[in-house]
Order: structure tokens, then sequence, then C-alpha cells
């Protein structure tokens, strides 16, 4: 269930947003939870701004977690569906088929490196921010890689070596740089979670 009412302060109009929501089924509830998507899909599809949605079923039947992938053209019109009654409908006929409430992230690009364990997103922080930590990591990483790998890759292809050189960039700012970015910075992007 959404615990919290969605607020759309921090986010930018103008851009498509998916929400990530993820549901444990009840052990032999599976049948009961697939016409259930079915149904809530069908009247997700009738309000304005819908652009689709989907479902990752869950392989490993132990944990059956099933994630459901919803695009709206902007948070506006996400938000429109989140709270509309309709959902809330579907939503307590979703009850009995779920071990624990459901958790909903929201989403719009960049802010997938932005988000830490045990602190969930409920909305993204403002992208010029992102933009600004992004644009001043990846500058940093990348000057760094340049000077430290160049001289082992100058052989290759000018292609291949900036391929090799942008994909341990993205590979190093994922894993390794953004998660400490958004620490250190996690009071100006999220004034409001501190």
């Amino acid at each position: 269930m959404l615990n919290e009412p969605l607020t759309s302060t921090t986010i930018d109009e103008d851009y498509s947003v998916t929400a990530m929501i993820s549901h444990i089924v009840r052990p032999g509830r599976e049948q009961g939870y697939e016409a259930w998507f079915h149904g809530i899909a069908t009247d997700a599809r009738k309000f304005k701004g819908h652009l689709g949605v989907s479902t990752i079923r869950p392989h490993d039947h132990t944990h059956p977690e099933y994630v459901v992938i919803l695009k709206f053209d902007c948070y506006n019109n996400l938000k429109t569906w989140l709270e509309s009654d309709i959902r809330q409908e579907w939503i307590e006929r979703l009850q009995p088929l779920i071990e624990k409430p459901e958790a909903i992230q929201t989403l719009t690009g960049l802010e997938t490196w932005f988000t830490l364990p045990n602190k969930p997103m409920k909305a993204p922080p403002p992208r010029y921010k992102m933009s600004i930590l992004t644009a001043l990591a990846v500058f940093a990483v990348a000057q760094i890689l340049g000077l430290v790998m160049t001289p082992a890759l100058i052989n290759l292809h000018f292609l291949l070596r900036s391929f090799v050189l942008t994909a341990v960039t993205v590979f190093i700012l994922t894993y390794i740089v953004m998660p400490h970015v958004t620490r250190l910075f996690y009071g100006w992007l999220y004034p409001k979670h501190k």
C-alpha cells in the first residue's frame, strides 16, 4: 500500500516517470495475483498519460516477488493514478494475495544513481542537483582513468579505446563513486529526508 502521500515538489513535470512496484505474493496465490494484475493494468491504461505497464515474474518460487513497471508521461499523471480511488479499490483486493505492503519507487532517469540502501526514495532529487553531481563525478573519474589507463590502451583502435574507457567509467561510477557521492551530499539532495 502507498504509505506516504506522493509529492511533486521536487520533480520536473516535463519528463516521463516510471514507478517500480514490488509485491511479495503469498505461496499458492500466484494465479489470483495474475488475474489481479490483468485487472488493475486494464484500469491503469484508461488514465491520462499512461505509457505502459509490464511485470517481472519471479523465477525463484521460494521468494515470489513480482515487480510491476508502470510508466506515465509525467509525475502528476502517475500521482493521479497512484492516489486514485480506483487504484485504492484494487489495492484492497490485493491484500489477501500478498505477504506485506507493496513497495513503490519512482524513477525518472539519473536518480537510480542517487538511491541508498535502507533509504527508499519517494521522490527523486531535483534534476539540476543530480546533473551537477553527475558531471563532477564523471569529470573526475574520466580524468583519472584517462591518465591511468590510456598508456595501456594506446595500441587499441581509438573507438575501442573510447569504449573501454567509457565502460570502466560507468562501472566505477555505478558501483563505487556515486554511492559515496550520494552519502556525502544526501542532505543537499534530499533536504526533507535527512
